[in-house]
């Protein structure tokens, strides 16, 4: 069974930063995207950002200039440097990984189970 395993939420003010970890806990046989995703109270998930295998990133508006995404191949690890944070960033983080578990399966989209971010003073 895949899983992705999160770390790094938590209670932060105003202008500070939190980093979130992300990593595939399982033997698998390759990794594509991997990104994350946020929901707040009484709103629907949006993606927040996504690098690719090549490093290719995209970015929600919101957070553009204030985050970075930033993945690790040999460990099959993505992270979320969150700095500047503001009460809008308050919600749930989810990971998101799309997955090979072996050369002959399908891809597949795994979800981690979620860390919660609380920005306030």
């Amino acid at each position: 069974q895949v899983q992705l395993v999160e770390s790094g939420g938590g209670l932060v003010q105003p202008g500070g930063s939190l980093r979130l970890s992300c990593a595939v806990s399982s033997s698998i046989f390759s990794v594509n995207v991997m990104g994350w995703y946020r929901q707040a109270p009484g709103k629907e998930r949006e993606v927040v950002a996504t690098v690719t295998h090549d490093d290719s990133t995209i970015y929600a508006d919101s957070v553009k200039d204030r985050f970075i995404i930033a993945r690790d191949k040999s460990k099959n690890a993505v992270y979320l440097q969150m700095n500047s944070l503001n009460p809008e960033d308050t919600a749930v983080y989810y990971c998101n990984a799309e997955v090979r578990r072996s050369w002959s399966s399908p891809w597949r989209d795994y979800w981690g189970q979620g860390t919660q971010v609380t920005v306030s003073s």
